[in-house]
Order: structure tokens, then sequence, then C-alpha cells
């Protein structure tokens, strides 16, 4: 079993990258398939996916196969550090215009059925953003 501090620096490892942090900003509000992730990040493939192992590496991230489909969401938060971690990187990311434009992208892939996966969840609108209208509006 790995360390308490050897974990913590797994951890750290893991948000050592911006491509990492925008991922991990988008699964702060619910699960996503990859193409999701890929359209709203305008990045590669092969990039995401490498991005997402990574994190899943560090355990920061999860995954489940459905499928050919895979869906990618936040390491279990109720883990004592990883819910105040969370917490705390929701918090920088609500007032960063880089990862609030990642969300407005996402939301309009979804809308637009980029991917076709039904969301679960809503993005909070940015400050600065206009609301949609339509029955999927708010929702991603």
């Amino acid at each position: 079993m790995i360390d308490r501090a050897a974990q913590l620096e797994a951890y750290f490892k893991g948000l050592a990258d911006v491509s990492r942090l925008r991922i991990l900003n988008l699964l702060l509000y619910g699960e996503l398939c990859g193409c999701d992730i890929q359209i709203a990040l305008e990045m590669t493939q092969s990039n995401v996916s490498r991005h997402l192992t990574y994190l899943k590496h560090m355990g920061l991230a999860a995954d489940r196969r459905e499928g050919f489909r895979v869906f990618y969401r936040l390491a279990d938060s109720a883990n004592s550090e990883l819910k105040p971690l969370f917490g705390f990187l929701r918090g920088v990311f609500t007032g960063n215009q880089v990862f609030q434009n990642d969300l407005v992208r996402l939301e309009r892939a979804i809308r637009e059925g980029a991917c076709r996966v039904q969301p679960v969840w809503s993005v909070p609108q940015p400050t600065g953003v206009k609301s949609r209208s339509g029955p999927r509006a708010g929702r991603v």
C-alpha cells in the first residue's frame, strides 16, 4: 500500500499540467465520455487519452466502459484528501476565463449532439455569458 505522503505527491504530479487541470475542471461537474472532453478542450483524442490515463494513475480520476465508449469521472471524493482538494480546485477554476470557456464549449458540444451522450448535470453560467434558450438550456 502506498503511504500518504507518496499519494499526496502523486496528486500534485497529476495537477502539474494545464491540460490535466482543464480536464479536472470538466469532471468536477460530472461523468463525461472521452469524446466530450476532446471536443470541449479542442485537443486530439490521443492527447486527451494520455492525460486521462495519467490522472487515473495518479488517483485523481476513474473510468468505466460502456460498449465502445469510456466514461471518466473524478476519483472517489469520499477520500479524505480528495474532497477538500476538489473543493479548492472548483473555487480556483470558477474565477478563471480559460476554465469557464472550456465549460461553455462543452455545453455547446453536448447541446449540438457532438457525442450523443445524454448529460446528467448542468454547467454554471460563467460571468458575462448570456443564458441560452431551448429545451437543453443550462444543461450539459
